[in-house]
């Protein structure tokens, strides 16, 4: 096609990329270490842990799934789980100046997607001290 915008491959680029935005990733040990340091908060698969960092750049989020889950694939699917709940249910929902760290539990295998999202939007505000949004929680001042 002439004129189409094509990616570094050759091939156009997915659409599905563009409709979110990209997530700022946490790669350093001394991240995580400074992020295990913060707020922990449990869910049935994964632990949820938060970090103030102290500026105004945007949320970094980083995955972590140990050994004891099971094999290389089934960390590997549990990771690639948590990273699309990230992608699509919370990036605008993450505060700027902290960091995420997501570590994963071998529930996270068979836990509906929609469950995980639920999980996740509950351990965001725990995080952050919100309760859930409601009649009671608008008229406390």
């Amino acid at each position: 096609m002439p004129g189409a915008r094509m990616d570094a491959s050759g091939s156009a680029p997915d659409a599905s990329a563009a409709a979110f935005p990209t997530m700022e990733r946490l790669t350093a040990r001394t991240d995580f270490l400074a992020a295990a340091t913060g707020i922990k908060v449990p869910a049935a698969a994964f632990v949820l842990q938060a970090r103030r960092r102290g500026d105004d750049e945007p949320a970094r989020v980083g995955f972590t799934v140990s050994k004891k889950v099971g094999t290389a694939v089934e960390r590997n699917r549990v990771r690639r789980r948590l990273r699309e709940l990230v992608r699509r249910s919370a990036l605008g929902r993450m505060v700027a100046g902290h960091d995420y760290v997501l570590i994963g539990r071998r529930a996270a295998l068979q836990t509906p997607f929609e469950r995980l999202i639920s999980d996740f939007d509950g351990a965001l505000r725990r995080a952050h001290g919100r309760r859930r949004a409601g009649p009671a929680a608008e008229s406390t001042p």
